[in-house]
């Protein structure tokens, strides 16, 4: 599970170290390196998953495809831009050019966790939304109906 949030800065390569927190929650590939796959998420991040992680929410976009237009059209767009990567020695994944306009011109990001996936956000971008979207905490009893209540 993710959780958390960090502010980390792209090299000049594009390239992210991931926190500690979410890169231990990572699967190993066939050469034994920690890998994730990176795809576009919504409101102007990143999705980060491990590969368990991307399973779990292929599997119920797989079958939407078959619903209509739109699901098959979402279907399509989120697979073309999807990445299936390895994190290098130092820990680091290498954002694709094909993402990257998804964070903006900006190098300074956020790292969040959400619980099955990581999302990946550029600072001003998180910031604002944050900002927007911070006072649902104080109604997420009447947000979330029976599904926030403790037990």
């Amino acid at each position: 599970m993710f959780h958390g949030e960090s502010t980390h800065v792209l090299d000049a390569k594009f390239r992210l170290v991931v926190p500690k927190r979410i890169a231990d929650h990572l699967g190993r590939g066939a050469e034994g390196a920690k890998t994730c796959f990176l795809t576009r998420g919504q409101d102007r991040c990143l999705y980060l998953f491990s590969k368990e992680g991307f399973e779990r929410a292929m599997s119920s976009l797989r079958l939407a495809s078959f619903g209509g237009d739109e699901q098959r059209a979402a279907s399509r767009v989120f697979a073309a831009n999807t990445f299936e990567l390895e994190l290098d020695g130092s820990g680091r994944v290498l954002v694709p050019e094909k993402l990257r306009s998804q964070l903006g011109e900006e190098r300074e990001v956020v790292v969040i966790g959400n619980f099955g996936h990581a999302e990946i956000w550029g600072k001003r971008a998180w910031e604002e939304y944050q900002a927007r979207n911070e006072g649902l905490l104080d109604r997420i009893d009447r947000i979330l109906g029976d599904q926030g209540r403790a037990t």
